[in-house]
C-alpha cells in the first residue's frame, strides 16, 4: 500500500531531468513484478502506441521502440542501426548535441560528413542541399530539433524535405521537444524521432524511446550489426515477437512513465504547450527586468530553453548564484557553449508561470547578496 509522504518540491530550470508531479513519483511504488508477466507486457504495448500518438503517427506505419538509457542512447541506436553498408551519414551540426552525433559516428567508424554551422545560427538550407546533391552516398541525415545547449530551434521540416528529395532517411533528436512542442511526424518529414522519459513526459530517467517508420526498421535488418545491445531492429523484432524488451527493463521507471503518459493526455497537447509557453515568456520577462542578454535571437528560440550571457561584473560567480538558488528550491544550469560563458533557464517539467515569478525573487536576492549590480551590466 502506498503511504502518505511529504515530498519536497524543487523547481528544476535545468534542461532535464524535469520537475515531476508527486503522482508520477508515487507510481514507482508498485508490487514487485516480473517484467515477463502479461500484465507488464500489456502495459508496454499501450505505452508504445501512446508514444506514437504523441507525434500524431499512424500506428500502421510507425512504432515506438523502448530502450534502457538516457537520450544519447537513442542517437547511438539510430546512427549505428540505420546506415546501410557503404553509405554515409550527414550530420547537420550547430550545437553540442549534434556534435555528440558526430562523436558517435567517429566511435563506430561510420563514414560521415560533419556539416557545421555556428552554434548561434540556423543551418543554411542551400548548403545542406548542395552537400546532399554532391554526395549521393549519403543515406542518413541527422540533426537536433532544439539544440539544448543554446535553445536554437532548427528547421526540421525543411531539412527533412531535402533529405527525402535525395532519398535519405531523416533522423531527428527531439529529446528536448518531444511531448512539449507539437510534432507531427509525417508532416514534419521525420522518419525517426527520439526522446527520453525525464524530459517532455515529465517522468523518470532511465527509459528512452525511438519513434519511427516500421518499413525502414525492417529494411535495416540487412544492415551491418554494429551493436548488440543498441540495435534498433533487434529490439523492435523482439518486441514484435514477444511484447517484451530484449533485456531487463527498468520496471519502476516504466510504471512512472505510464502515469506520466496518462497525465500528458489528460492535460492535452495544446494546453501543455501553452503552459510551457507561459513559463518561457515569464523567464524572458524576468531576465529582461534584471538586464540579462540572450545568446540566441528570440525569433530563433525553441520556446523551451534560454541561454543567458554572464554579465560583466567582477562579483558575478555562477556557482555562488547557483548555490543560493538551490538552497531555496530552484536549480539553474551552466551553459554548453565552448567559448562563451553562459547559463541556461528551461521551460520544462511540471511548472507554471508562478514558479518563475517566485524564482526571480530568489535570483534577485542572490545577485544582491553577491554584490552583483542590478540591472546587470555588459561592456558591449
Amino acid at each position: 500500500m502506498k503511504g502518505n509522504f511529504e515530498i519536497k518540491r524543487n523547481v528544476l530550470l535545468n534542461p532535464g531531468p524535469a520537475t515531476t508531479t508527486d503522482t508520477v513519483k508515487m507510481a514507482q511504488m508498485v508490487p514487485d513484478i516480473c517484467p515477463r508477466e502479461q500484465e507488464f507486457v500489456s502495459m508496454m504495448k499501450r505505452m508504445r502506441e501512446d508514444l506514437v500518438r504523441i507525434v500524431h503517427g499512424n500506428l500502421d506505419k510507425y512504432t515506438a521502440v523502448l530502450f534502457c538509457g538516457s537520450g544519447t542512447m537513442n542517437i547511438d541506436v539510430c546512427l549505428n542501426s540505420l546506415l546501410p553498408e557503404g553509405k554515409k551519414v550527414l550530420v547537420i551540426n550547430n550545437g553540442a548535441y549534434s556534435t555528440r552525433a558526430v562523436e558517435i559516428c567517429e566511435s563506430y567508424g561510420l563514414p560521415f560528413i560533419d556539416l557545421s554551422f555556428p552554434v548561434d545560427e540556423l543551418p543554411d538550407l542551400d548548403r545542406v542541399d548542395k552537400v546532399l546533391k554532391e554526395n549521393p552516398e549519403i543515406a542518413l541525415v541527422h540533426t537536433t530539433h532544439n539544440e539544448t545547449g543554446t535553445g536554437i530551434l532548427n528547421p526540421i521540416r525543411e531539412i527533412g524535405a531535402l533529405a527525402h528529395k535525395y532519398g535519405a532517411v531523416f533522423t531527428v533528436d527531439t529529446t528536448s521537444t518531444y511531448a512539449m512542442r507539437p510534432i507531427r511526424i509525417e508532416q514534419d518529414n521525420i522518419d525517426f524521432c527520439m526522446a527520453s522519459a525525464q524530459k517532455g513526459l515529465m517522468a523518470m530517467t532511465g527509459l528512452s524511446f525511438v519513434v519511427g517508420n516500421k518499413e525502414i526498421i525492417r529494411k535495416s535488418a540487412g544492415y551491418p550489426k554494429r551493436s548488440y545491445y543498441c540495435n534498433l531492429y533487434l529490439q523492435y523484432d523482439f518486441f514484435e515477437k514477444t511484447g517484451e524488451m530484449h533485456f531487463t527493463p527498468p520496471v519502476q521507471t516504466i510504471y512512472a512513465a505510464g502515469q506520466a503518459l496518462e497525465e500528458y493526455f489528460a492535460e492535452g497537447e495544446e494546453a501543455k504547450w501553452a503552459r510551457h509557453t507561459r513559463v518561457f515568456q515569464a523567464i524572458h520577462k524576468g531576465l529582461d527586468e534584471l538586464g540579462f542578454k540572450d545568446v540566441i535571437k528570440r525569433e530563433w528560440q525553441s520556446g523551451l530553453v534560454v541561454s543567458v550571457l554572464y554579465p560583466d561584473d567582477v562579483n558575478w560567480d555562477f556557482k555562488r548564484i547557483h548555490d543560493y538558488c538551490y538552497r531555496r528550491g530552484f536549480t539553474i544550469y551552466p551553459g554548453k557553449i565552448s567559448k562563451t560563458d553562459t547559463f541556461r533557464l528551461c521551460a520544462l517539467g511540471a511548472i507554471d508561470e508562478q514558479d518563475i515569478k517566485d524564482f526571480f525573487v530568489v535570483l534577485r536576492e542572490a545577485l544582491q547578496e553577491s554584490g552583483v549590480r542590478v540591472p546587470v551590466v555588459y561592456k558591449n
